[in-house]
């Protein structure tokens, strides 16, 4: 079983690669080309029995209202895919059939292949939904409704879901999970309708499909932080960096453990350090490497959560301020509202780990925190960012030496030479012991 994700999203495909047991990629139309997103889709699903594609938001949201770009349906389009429509059929009777005739309408190139309830109040309410539909679609797959069911109910938090790296789900919630599926829907009709045949060559612009490493080049070792407070990475990113010659080693800063003296760069990823500040503060071995890092030069990318920990602290929501790194001379507080979530365009603006002035990638932006300035000067900055068209662009991307960091969760699928630029940095750069 192969699971994808369509948009920019960390949580949703961790919890499928802990249900499915294979590793859920992202699908997006607007950071991704069309051919990217094809090629990588038919090299997965080629190893695969079957794959299952969640959509973004609602069938047709995206980057904007007036295009389709970055949407489920442009998705279903590009891979030859027919969309299955999940209605929220809580409180809601014969108005749905006005709610499925808009979405079957509003694109008639979209292939709606069929529709299925969710929260439905028993089979009473399910009859009445599909006697509803039925008048108006009469050729249109119902396959069926699952109730109400508090037991398989996800917790969240301020920035979704809560993760697969906290929260085990255990062999007694799947298998509920699973029977609320099998007693409630037509798998075999779901499987017929879905039935995907194209034996298309995958395209050559997706990660995995060529080497990019040079060859008898250098293999630098990256040090990558993964666990739940640094859990959010793009797997694409990951294997670009392999393909490009380097060798990932992976360790967990809230764990206590630290990377080892002979890696030659650091990935710090997006995540919740807010959540486990006390358990990073606390690993000073882990905060003094990435101090000693930096004061040799040492190649070092953070994102979102990675920008938050080389701060000079994190602000929690009630005010109490825990030490990190000091790279930069500002912290970052929470806050109680959203600060920023959407689609960023990152254009270089100066020569930095992912390449050169003029580059241009894509990614998106999604916290709840803020930078506090602390004392001292102003770091200079990288990027230039452009967000929505009605938003004025501004810039970011701080450096300190070596060190990059932004609030800007990039997808490297963008502009692939960002990964192969951060390899070279990092085969320069020639490790040593940290009591130098």
């Amino acid at each position: 079983m192969q699971p994808f994700k369509v948009g920019p999203d960390f949580i949703d495909p961790g919890l499928h690669t802990q249900i499915a047991g294979t590793r859920s990629r992202n699908l997006d139309g607007w950071m991704l080309s069309r051919k990217y997103n094809a090629g990588l889709f038919r090299r997965l699903l080629a190893g695969a029995d079957l794959g299952l594609v969640e959509g973004v938001m609602g069938l047709f949201d995206g980057y904007e209202g007036g295009t389709e770009s970055g949407s489920s349906a442009e998705m279903a389009k590009w891979l030859g895919i027919p969309a299955v429509l999940v209605v929220d059929a809580g409180s809601m009777a014969r108005s749905v059939a006005a709610l499925i005739y808009g979405f079957k309408n509003f694109d008639p190139d979209l292939d709606l292949g069929a529709v299925i309830f969710n929260r439905v109040g028993g089979p009473a309410h399910l009859e009445y939904l599909k006697e509803a539909v039925g008048s108006a679609f009469p050729g249109l797959a119902i396959l069926g409704g699952i109730p109400r069911e508090e037991a398989v109910r996800i917790p969240e938090r301020h920035l979704g879901l809560v993760t697969a790296d906290e929260m085990a789900l255990d062999g007694q919630w799947r298998d509920k999970l699973a029977a609320l599926v099998e007693n409630n829907l037509e798998l075999d009709r779901l499987l017929d309708i879905t039935r995907y045949g194209d034996e298309t060559a995958p395209a050559q612009d997706s990660p995995g499909t060529a080497d990019t490493a040079p060859a008898g080049g250098p293999k630098p070792m990256i040090a990558v932080a993964r666990d739940a407070a640094f859990c959010f990475y793009y797997p694409d990113n990951l294997e670009l960096l392999e393909r490009a010659g380097a060798r990932l080693h992976f360790f967990s800063p809230a764990a206590g453990e630290v990377f080892p003296d002979e890696c030659s760069g650091l990935y710090l990823g997006g995540g919740y350090p807010e959540l486990f500040a006390e358990s990073i503060s606390a690993n000073t071995a882990f905060l003094e490497a990435v101090r000693a890092g930096a004061a040799r030069g040492m190649p070092t990318h953070a994102e979102c959560g990675g920008l938050m920990t080389l701060g000079r602290f994190i602000e929690t929501i009630e005010g109490k301020r825990i030490p990190m790194a000091g790279i930069f001379p500002f912290g970052t507080r929470m806050l109680a509202r959203r600060k920023a979530l959407g689609y960023t365009e990152v254009i270089l603006r100066k020569a930095c780990l992912l390449g050169e002035p003029g580059a241009v990638l894509r990614g998106h932006e999604f916290h709840y925190s803020e930078i506090v300035e602390g004392p001292g000067e102003t770091p200079e900055l990288a990027y230039e960012l452009r967000a929505r068209k009605f938003e004025h662009p501004r810039s970011e991307g701080y450096l300190a030496g070596g060190v990059l960091a932004s609030y800007v969760h990039l997808h490297w699928g963008s502009n692939p030479g960002a990964a192969r630029r951060f390899v070279e940095c990092c085969a320069r750069y020639e490790p040593g012991p940290r009591a130098a």
